[in-house]
């Protein structure tokens, strides 16, 4: 029941779902549900993918794509667009690290930030697109795969990095302490069971779900590599922003592998 309760707790933290009222907070539950990040991000990604593969019955698929995309923002109220957009502002320019800290810290949108969104959110665009174009199943089968498996990515940096800010002055406290092992653990876990049920639902695309993989981890080693260096740690920003270009970095291995594994 624990269990549950923990990725109720997430479903809240991340989204704009109701949770049940029995389900509760502890400050302290805030941490311990980082494991089950990668099953907000099915959540997430299958609200998104339902909606992209809707509305192509019956819109061209630009803009189906462009609903899909509105949907996971909607659902999920921009949270981690809103650290990509904060990261970019911080760690754009080179400038010290309490700086870049100062920067994050800013509500206001700088020019980083605003090129940052205006480029990831439109290659993500650009690339749904061509994955619609060449196999909508595929579209749908990236969309969702790459939501799980980009949410596990920030629970890999939370146990990897410390927290760059002020712990005491953090607004969620919680997500300012590492994760333990077994809840590292579990989230790749999820993202095994996640790749294997792909696999399973579509065997002929093994080949591309390999280079997501690939292609996941490099973005997600870089970004704890390139964090380190800048912040000697991790922020809640640095986090979004870490899910948001793995994420974009999945769906570009299943465009680019596509036309070196067609369909039979």
């Amino acid at each position: 029941m624990h269990q549950v309760r923990l990725f109720f707790i997430a479903l809240q933290f991340f989204t704009r779902v109701p949770v049940p009222r029995w389900v509760g907070y502890q400050p302290e539950w805030l941490q311990q549900c980082a494991r089950y990040f990668p099953l907000v991000g099915a959540v997430v990604g299958g609200f998104s993918a339902l909606v992209l593969w809707t509305a192509a019955l019956v819109f061209p698929a630009t803009v189906a794509v462009g609903l899909a995309m509105a949907a996971s923002v909607w659902l999920t109220g921009g949270f981690h667009e809103d650290g990509l957009a904060d990261s970019c502002d911080g760690l754009g320019g080179s400038v010290t690290r309490e700086k870049s800290l100062a920067i994050m810290k800013d509500s206001r949108i700088g020019s980083y930030g605003a090129l940052g969104l205006i480029l990831v959110l439109g290659l993500k665009a650009t690339v749904l697109l061509g994955l619609m174009d060449s196999d909508p199943t595929l579209a749908v089968m990236a969309t969702v795969w790459a939501h799980v498996t980009s949410r596990a990515a920030p629970v890999w940096l939370l146990q990897a990095l410390p927290y760059a800010g002020d712990v005491e002055h953090a607004k969620a406290k919680p997500m300012a302490m590492r994760i333990d092992g077994p809840g590292l653990a579990v989230a790749l876990g999820l993202v095994v069971l996640a790749s294997i049920v792909a696999a399973w639902l579509m065997p002929e695309n093994v080949p591309l779900l390999l280079g997501a993989v690939v292609a996941s981890a490099a973005l997600t080693f870089y970004m704890q590599s390139m964090l380190d260096r800048r912040l000697q740690g991790y922020t809640g920003d640095t986090l979004g922003a870490t899910q948001q270009i793995v994420e974009l970095a999945a769906l570009l291995a299943f465009l680019g592998l596509a036309p070196l594994f067609p369909l039979a």
